[in-house]
């Protein structure tokens, strides 16, 4: 990305332009890639809250985090992949330097919500395997609701006071080879380091990367150890529970350390792959948790299907009822 400034003598930035070009038959695969991509993204993860909310026997602790890993994901895929596709075939790549913060803003927001509602999974997990007769004690409405209330209002005050220190940065420079805007690449552009905003971005990341990561493992230590205690037959059906929320987990964490990969080395790759690399974060993992907990958690499949029967065969039996009339 470059910038254009109103007033350059004053740092006075107030418009961001995208100046990487890949080439035109790459930015078209992208395009229909990233449009084909957002749209199965919005169906599957609309597909999947519709489930959990007609169907009141999803009504648990674990379905209800579901839920909200499926909302944090539309956000952030629709935070950034339209204004993306918009880019790829736009001639005039532009973007404000408000907008462009309030990009960095979504997709951190939604990175540090789906990791901590990651954490809270884990932790149902680990509280129904490892505590099933505390279980209903524990997880109560009022709990559910607290802690899911913490896995969105700290990430936004956090996030919002690091928003806050990016804004007020003075930038001097004007290339960003990305497609979309993030905290690294706009700091990059700065004319001053800040000791105290590289410190602040390590305890985020701390925080929001780290300790969930650290807290998932040890709940799957715990929970491993408990059903290696249990019989044969006992052990395949808390290990089958928890299979989706693993491979969810890993499937994230993969894209995560991708991502940061790319922001070290981008410079270093190939322009076409640049393109894929950049928005993978936020292309892939929205599209896959919906599709990974369809078919691989059996409560939600039946659910599926009952909702299926009841519309076709609804529809079916209110044609039948209008021609007997």
């Amino acid at each position: 990305m470059g910038m254009e400034s109103v007033n350059m003598l004053n740092f006075n930035i107030t418009l961001f332009v995208v100046a990487y070009e890949p080439s035109g038959p790459v930015s078209y695969s992208v395009f229909f890639v990233s449009l084909l991509t957002y749209l199965a993204t919005l169906f599957a993860n609309a597909l999947l809250m519709l489930v959990i909310y007609l169907d009141t026997s999803l009504h648990k602790p674990m379905y209800i985090f579901l839920f909200n890993l499926a909302l944090n994901g539309l956000i952030g895929s629709s935070a950034v992949l339209p204004n993306i596709m918009n880019y790829l075939l736009d001639n005039m790549k532009l973007i404000s330097f408000e907008n462009c913060l309030f990009q960095i803003f979504c997709v951190n927001i939604y990175g540090a919500c789906a990791y901590l509602i990651l954490m809270l999974m884990a932790y149902d997990r680990y509280v129904a395997i490892c505590k099933p007769l505390q279980y209903h004690n524990i997880m109560t409405t009022t709990k559910v609701r607290s802690l899911l209330g913490i896995a969105y209002i700290f990430p936004i005050c956090f996030i919002g006071t690091q928003i806050h220190l990016t804004s007020r940065m003075p930038l001097c420079r004007y290339t960003i080879s990305k497609l979309f805007c993030d905290n690294l690449a706009v700091v990059n552009l700065t004319c001053v380091k800040s000791v105290f905003a590289d410190l602040y971005g390590m305890v985020l990341v701390v925080i929001f990367v780290v300790f969930p990561l650290l807290f998932v493992l040890m709940s799957y230590v715990k929970i491993l150890l408990v059903t290696l205690k249990t019989s044969g037959n006992a052990k395949k059906k808390p290990l089958k529970t928890c299979l989706p929320h693993l491979i969810t987990f890993i499937n994230f964490t993969s894209a995560t350390l991708f991502s940061v990969i790319y922001n070290r080395l981008n410079y270093y790759l190939q322009k076409d792959l640049n393109v894929f690399i950049s928005v993978h974060f936020i292309l892939i993992p929205p599209l896959l948790h919906p599709i990974i907990y369809g078919m691989k958690t059996e409560q939600i499949n039946q659910s599926f299907k009952k909702l299926l029967h009841k519309i076709f065969f609804g529809v079916e039996f209110h044609l039948q009822s209008v021609k007997t009339i």
